[in-house]
């Protein structure tokens, strides 16, 4: 019995040494990134934040995503905007041409109707070609239930 069991722990151990042999370590010059497979895409951005260089950083991001060649042609992006993030939408600030350039890419432009009624901020003060929604936060609950990612730069 002895020798059986020693027979088994030898033979147990030759297989995990044939296996962590066989994982090369990882070489960066083999590696390309993902594979999309996918016939299509989905994000949401979510945007909180007044703060300028998050702003540009935010917008930035949703521009490179959709121009990542893997990507191009096959992703549908929404951009959420709520509590602070509501001045990227504002008349009054410098955002207008980056966020129509995502809008012509076919970005969606959500605003949160909770964030300009907290704030007292009417409709008027924005952008004339955005969307809304009742709630940023539930818009990205259900996209995220819908299967789309969720990126918060």
């Amino acid at each position: 019995m002895k020798k059986i069991a020693c027979l088994l722990f030898a033979t147990l151990l030759l297989l995990s040494s044939r296996a962590w042999a066989q994982n090369k370590p990882f070489s960066p010059s083999e590696f390309h990134g993902a594979t999309a497979d996918k016939k299509s895409y989905k994000v949401v951005y979510q945007l909180n934040s007044d703060d300028d260089k998050t702003i540009k950083a935010t917008l930035k991001n949703i521009m490179n995503a959709l121009e990542d060649p893997r990507l191009k042609g096959k992703l549908k992006a929404e951009l959420v905007v709520h509590g602070g993030g509501v001045a990227v939408f504002k008349k009054t600030n410098p955002y207008e041409s980056q966020v129509k350039a995502l809008q012509a890419k076919g970005v969606i432009l959500a605003e949160c109707e909770n964030t300009l009624r907290e704030r007292n901020i009417s409709k008027d003060e924005l952008f004339d070609f955005i969307s809304f929604v009742p709630s940023g936060n539930g818009e990205i609950i259900i996209r995220q239930q819908q299967g789309w990612a969720v990126v918060h730069p």
